[in-house]
Parts: C-alpha cells; structure tokens; sequence
C-alpha cells in the first residue's frame, strides 16, 4: 500500500475492537478498507469485516506515549488492558470480570479467524506481537490474582529473548498454578531460578504446533 488511509478510513480502523479487529462503518468504508488491504469480510454470517495484518499494523503505528512501567488496565479512550501485575488504582469487581471475560472469548475467536487451520487452542499472531498483554489475559481470565503495587500476585514482563515473557509469583503454588493455565492456553513453560535471588519465575513462549 502506498497511501495512507484517508481521515475517515483512520477513524474506522482505529475504532475497531482492540482484540478481535471487528470493524464498524458505512458499507462503502468497509468496501474501500477491503480493496486497499487493511481488511476482510468475514465468509460466514452476519458477515463482519475485520483488520488485516496490515490494518492492525496502521491501527498500532503511531503509538501514544506510555510510561515505561505497567500500562494503565484502561486508557482514556476506554480500550481494554489485560492486568500484568503491578498498576496503581486497579479496576476490579463484576464489571471488570465480565470484560476480562468478553476480552478472551474474542482473543479465543481470533485466534479461530487467523490461526491457518483455526486452532484455538494455540496463540495467533496477534499474542507473538503483544505477549506480555497475552499471557496477562490468560491468566486474569481463568481468575489468578494479579499483583498490587505491592504484594502477592502475578507480574508478567518482558524478557531480553525474542518470543518469551516471565511470569512472577511469590507463592510457589500460585506460581505453579500460573504455568498451568498458560500451558493450557498454548503457551510452552518452563520454572526457572534466579541466579542472584534464588526465586522461581516461569518462562513462557507461544506454543508453534
């Protein structure tokens, strides 16, 4: 693609579903984002479009400013943010538990849409391009606690190898119950020991096959 979406086009593909990439608008935007490659339109009924790869990479590219530590779990625009352990002022309750909920049925329905034989039962590309944010689902959705500022509680971060978060737990049951639900959710783990500290973490990548 060489130019870029037009205003009305970016409002389109920056409303989308921040999970599953569904788009909303008029037939004749969808129809233009189509043609330009920046989406789909689903083969089966009702027939939703959603981003391409290419639609989500526009959709990411110009990136807001963030602090450097824990994202909050929700932006000002109201877009969802799975909990890695760690942030102040913390939603919770029924209503969070219920987007948590929505949030990983639609990561479980991309999954399905963009896996090349619709597994769901292994991350999609999306989860490689933000596996911090997708191993935090995971485990918010099938319920661990996530940590506060500070205490007990997951805290899932990055790590210097390519395709792998660590995943933090001070109780080593809970720890042990977190390699559990990533592991079911597709995720190859393995406990590993600090060198320095001595404490147990989990290493987990996007399972492949």
């Amino acid at each position: 693609m060489t130019r870029p979406p037009t205003v009305a086009q970016r409002r389109v593909i920056d409303a989308a579903d921040p999970v599953t990439g569904r788009l909303k608008g008029t037939g004749a935007q969808l129809a233009a984002l189509v043609k330009r490659g920046l989406a789909f339109r689903h083969p089966r009924p009702p027939h939703d479009h959603f981003l391409t790869p290419a639609g989500h990479r526009i959709r990411e590219a110009p990136e807001p400013p963030t602090a450097p530590e824990p994202p909050a779990v929700t932006s000002d625009s109201g877009v969802f943010a799975a909990r890695i352990g760690g942030e102040e002022n913390a939603v919770s309750g029924a209503s969070r538990t219920r987007e948590v909920h929505s949030a990983w049925q639609g990561l479980l329905e991309l999954r399905r849409m963009t896996n090349p034989d619709g597994a769901v039962d292994r991350p999609c590309g999306w989860e490689r391009t933000h596996l911090v944010q997708a191993a935090a689902l995971a485990l918010e959705a099938a319920g661990h606690p996530p940590a506060g500022v500070t205490g007990g509680g997951y805290r899932v971060r990055a790590t210097p190898q390519p395709e792998a978060v660590a995943v933090r737990e001070p109780d080593a049951e809970a720890l042990r119950a977190c390699a559990a639900t990533l592991e079911k959710a597709g995720w190859q783990v393995g406990e590993h020991t600090e060198p320095r500290t001595g404490a147990r973490y989990v290493l987990a990548s996007p399972r492949r096959v």
